[in-house]
């Protein structure tokens, strides 16, 4: 039986870089239930669980993952940029290329979950639906692997702190005032 009272807490705004990893691991989440609901579709058609599944997928990627990149693309990679590493900066520039392409995946894909959503269509464009998922997978692990430990190295605690207070603003949150 799981113990609720010995379960780790979920990383929180004062600890930022952990609560990217933490988001990482929500996208890969929605991506496994994306990777189910093409299965899905295959084998049982459109029906009420793949219209719940399609409608879960574009209510996190319409909110929660663009918060995500806005964390990212306003507050980590600006900070990182300022500290003058240039292993930062490179990486930053491949992760912003990669932002776009993943924005021009959710272009695609979000239309065919739309109508899997108002069951208005019965499949989904398994090429988009991979192109999208492989994407962010291998952004994740670049992230996770490699940007997010340099940041841990780079980044003083005031600007871990002030990131954590905007990502926090961004979601309507008042944190550590």
């Amino acid at each position: 039986m799981n113990d609720p009272f010995n379960t780790p807490a979920a990383p929180g705004f004062d600890d930022p870089l952990e609560m990217l990893q933490a988001c990482h691991g929500r996208i890969t989440a929605q991506c496994v239930t994306l990777r189910r609901l093409i299965s899905h579709l295959q084998m049982q058609g459109n029906d009420e669980q793949a219209a719940q599944a399609a409608r879960a997928i574009l209510r996190y990627f319409d909110t929660a993952a663009q918060h995500h990149h806005q964390d990212e693309e306003q507050d980590l990679f600006p900070a990182l940029l300022a500290s003058g590493d240039t292993a930062a900066a490179s990486h930053i520039e491949r992760l912003l290329g990669e932002h776009k392409l993943m924005e021009q995946s959710w272009r695609a894909l979000r239309p065919l979950l739309l109508a899997i959503a108002e069951d208005r269509a019965d499949t989904l464009d398994t090429v988009v639906a991979t192109q999208f998922i492989d994407r962010y997978a291998r952004h994740i692990e670049f992230e996770n692997g490699t940007l997010l430990p340099l940041a841990q190295q780079l980044l003083a605690d005031e600007q871990l702190q002030r990131i954590g207070q905007n990502m926090a603003a961004r979601r309507g949150v008042t944190h550590g005032q």
